[in-house]
């Protein structure tokens, strides 16, 4: 599978290279490149030093680095809510969270309930933000003409 992705990104390259037919989203062409597999640059003159670190890469575990930070909000968002309600006397939450929160229950002594209450608040946000941050990102570098920078995902 991944010698036929391989492959079949570099029978298309040509037509995203200047003068293709595609040459004005090379730019999107090379992040999907790059995202999948690491660049095939290689230094030529003697005083340059090239590592072994590729800035995706690393940005990922930045990225990953996150996560604890994420995960205890989602706790703490969902056991504010879950607690918030039951001072209130509420049973139940209205709209889509509440459909699937009345599957598991609204209990702030539950982790689980706690986490997944918080996760229905957190998780449309962060799609969003990676959405419009991705689409930003992309537009701006396919008028401009350059790369898609490294960071996107973070």
């Amino acid at each position: 599978m991944s010698d036929k992705l391989r492959r079949l990104l570099d029978k298309v390259e040509p037509k995203f290279a200047r003068g293709g037919k595609y040459h004005r989203y090379y730019g999107l062409f090379e992040m999907i490149d790059t995202l999948l597999y690491s660049p095939p640059n290689r230094t030529i003159g003697a005083p340059h030093v090239r590592d072994a670190l590729d800035l995706k890469r690393v940005m990922g575990y930045v990225w990953l680095a996150t996560f604890p930070v994420m995960f205890m909000a989602c706790f703490n968002t969902g056991y504010q809510a879950n607690l918030a309600m039951q001072s209130m006397g509420l049973e139940h939450a209205i709209g889509w969270r509440g459909t699937i929160m009345d599957m598991v229950g609204y209990d702030p002594k539950s982790f689980f309930d706690n986490f997944l209450h918080g996760l229905l608040y957190f998780l449309p946000v962060y799609m969003t933000t990676f959405i419009v941050g991705g689409m930003a990102e992309v537009a701006f570098a396919l008028v401009r003409g350059h790369e898609v920078n490294e960071g996107f995902f973070v």
